[in-house]
């Protein structure tokens, strides 16, 4: 069980503390709400260049990065298509220094035009070597929009086209920033050795003065069902042919999700799932499969992607993919299998939360929600879901018409 207390400020930060002194350290986690998916179409990427600019300096502050190394402190970022999350580690003798760095650029980011040019370049950078120059670095460019006709989930975190990027304006840049980095909506949690008093007070004196701005409502495109099989087939410099299988599943706000996510578990994780002893141990049509779940807020996929082995065809990998789908569907799965995924889903989230930066993540994950408690929660969700569930969930969701398809070929 993990404890926390929460409050709200005046101009809408909502602020949670979980004490835990058995170290010297705090964690100060701050998401804001804010991803890929509440960006414009034809400005995509900016989620993302946001977390980088938001390392470039404040008005008052030149250097991010230079004080909080000099009180011992760390710091990093990520975006994703629901979220962008900042998240600083120092000894808690120091924690003043993360509230006075966060809040001075939630209040005054600096908005110079070098610092701009240089992120810029980064993004761009980053943009080219992980997902043009690196071998299957291209499949999320390619597989999101086959998968998506309408949801913003429909391009990536990093952007739909390095264009949008290189196109950015300072204009652009500003409206963003003023329209998500609020203090009414983000969610900041403070872990570790600290007191609810200290925190409360430290957030007044340093975020409180922080004026909130329009709330943020999102009305966001919805994704219709798939009607029929997608299928696209692509070349690239790869070592080997891959074939990647994206199904459209429930979000994580829907309970069900649980029951995909152990779906996933049983047909793809690790060298004992069904997909892998069957397909790599036993008649070798892969080096290797899995199975995994995008972990959507809103509805997302199960993706069962794999690299063929030298001389199978992809439609015969597909066919034996799809006998064992067929099978799972027909007959479901043994008590013995089902517990086996549910210790491995229960036992990551136990080792995640050795670390107390995760327990932070999780508490602002869960809240931004709706449900702070979430972290409390997920051990159950997982053992209740039964062996007859994830027979349902595949007979609904692992079906053709349900499926986008991509056909991985390497160059000759």
């Amino acid at each position: 069980m993990i404890d926390y207390k929460s409050f709200t400020l005046a101009n809408g930060l909502q602020v949670y503390v979980h004490e835990d002194h058995a170290t010297p350290l705090a964690a100060v986690n701050i998401m804001y709400n804010v991803g890929s998916r509440d960006e414009d179409e034809s400005k995509t990427g900016f989620a993302h260049l946001f977390e980088h600019l938001m390392f470039g300096g404040s008005e008052n502050i030149a250097s991010y990065d230079e004080p909080l190394q000099l009180v011992g402190g760390e710091n990093n970022a990520f975006t994703s298509p629901d979220v962008t999350n900042y998240y600083i580690t120092l000894p808690s003798l120091n924690l003043e220094t993360a509230f006075w760095l966060e809040s001075d650029r939630m209040m005054s980011l600096n908005f110079d035009p070098k610092v701009l040019e240089v992120q810029r370049k980064v993004v761009i950078e980053e943009f080219k070597q992980r997902y043009l120059n690196q071998p299957y670095g291209d499949v999320w460019l390619k597989l999101r929009p086959l998968a998506y006709q309408k949801h913003p989930y429909k391009w990536a975190t990093i952007g739909k086209e390095i264009k949008h990027i290189e196109d950015a304006t300072m204009e652009d840049v500003q409206r963003f920033f003023y329209k998500f980095y609020l203090p009414n909506n983000a969610i900041m949690v403070v872990a570790g050795d600290v007191s609810f008093e200290q925190v409360k007070e430290l957030s007044e004196k340093w975020f409180g003065p922080i004026p909130a701005g329009e709330d943020y409502v999102r009305n966001l495109p919805k994704e219709p069902k798939q009607a029929e099989a997608q299928l696209e087939v692509t070349e690239g410099d790869v070592p080997q042919d891959a074939i990647y299988k994206a199904y459209h599943m429930p979000g994580r706000m829907d309970l069900r999700y649980y029951t995909a996510d152990l779906l996933s578990d049983v047909l793809g994780r690790g060298k004992s799932s069904l997909l892998y002893d069957e397909l790599v141990k036993e008649r070798k049509i892969f080096s290797e499969i899995s199975a995994y779940v995008t972990g959507s807020l809103d509805p997302g996929l199960l993706v069962i992607s794999g690299k063929l082995r030298t001389g199978i065809t992809h439609e015969q990998a597909e066919q034996e993919i799809n006998r064992i789908i067929e099978e799972v569907k027909r007959k479901g799965i043994s008590p013995e299998e089902l517990q086996k995924v549910k210790n491995q889903a229960e036992s990551s989230i136990v080792f995640s939360e050795v670390e107390l930066l995760n327990r932070a993540m999780n508490l602002a994950f869960g809240a931004l929600m709706g449900d702070p408690d979430l972290i409390n929660k997920e051990g159950t969700y997982i053992q209740e879901v039964t062996a007859g569930s994830v027979k349902a969930m595949a007979q609904e969701i692992l079906v053709p018409e349900n499926c986008s398809t991509l056909h991985y070929k390497a160059k000759k």
